[in-house]
């Protein structure tokens, strides 16, 4: 090769040198909240009574956990262009997310499902349901299901914010789903805590949301605050990047 130019010769050897992998990391974090845990307060069934009346209805607005764990936290990435790590998508494109009408309500009161990926609303209950999905971007689906039964949605266009789900013939059902154009969305578990997994190394800019309290303004996490629309730029590491214990205090949710 000593005869050729000198600009084959650095091309060539880009095109022999070995691929490097890409790399992917984990957030993590759990958000409390700060005072007194609030009650949830009981709801009144006044639709099927026969059914819904045995079961012990609560309000899922602000569900707080006995080690003031913040349950149902929305923590997804806002980056448009952000690369996705392909055994996510695959498993993603094989696994449909499920949202269950049971005991009068929506099983889980939070769901995170993805651009293309299949939702299929169910109902367990003896009685039938209708999920009434309000988005912004996709076309409002609202979908009436026989007892036992259960049906199919697909969403094109992702949503910036959780569309509402309620429930037409028992109004005290609400639930939201998270609509987004990749897999790197999560919801807090009772405990508060999260996990995101396979994000790309490096920048990404966060979103946290709360159906009660709207976008987390200004909470401080281990790298540094979030704004005042709940955004945050975080960065991603191999070894992890975790959050920490993520103060809310009471006040953000007097909304």
């Amino acid at each position: 090769m000593k005869n050729l130019p000198f600009r084959i010769v650095a091309v060539l050897s880009l095109l022999a040198a070995p691929a490097v992998a890409d790399e992917w990391g984990t957030i993590k974090g759990k958000f409390v909240f700060q005072g007194d845990a609030p009650a949830a307060a009981a709801l009144k069934a006044d639709k099927d009574i026969e059914v819904c009346g045995k079961h012990k209805l609560l309000a899922e607005e602000l569900v707080v956990g006995v080690d003031k764990g913040i349950q149902n936290v929305v923590v997804f990435v806002r980056d448009k262009d952000v690369k996705v790590n392909p055994e996510l998508a695959a498993a993603a494109k094989a696994q449909p997310v499920e949202l269950d009408n049971k005991d009068c309500r929506f099983e889980p009161h939070v769901v995170c499902v993805q651009t293309g990926q299949e939702l299929v609303i169910k109902n367990s209950d003896t009685v039938g349901h209708n999920s009434n999905i309000t988005t912004i971007k996709n076309p409002a689906s609202n979908t009436l299901i026989p007892a036992g039964g259960k049906a199919p949605v697909k969403f094109s266009v992702e949503e910036s914010i959780p569309a509402g789900v309620t429930c037409n013939i028992h109004p005290w059902m609400k639930a939201w789903v998270v609509v987004r154009g990749n897999p790197y969305a999560a919801v807090t578990k009772p405990d508060g805590s999260f996990e995101i997994k396979g994000v790309p190394i490096g920048e990404v800019e966060l979103q946290l949301w709360h159906e009660k309290a709207g976008n987390l303004a200004e909470v401080a996490t281990t790298q540094g605050k979030a704004d005042k629309r709940g955004r945050i730029k975080v960065k991603v590491e191999v070894a992890g990047t975790d959050l920490g214990a993520i103060p809310v205090a009471a006040a953000a949710f007097n909304k």
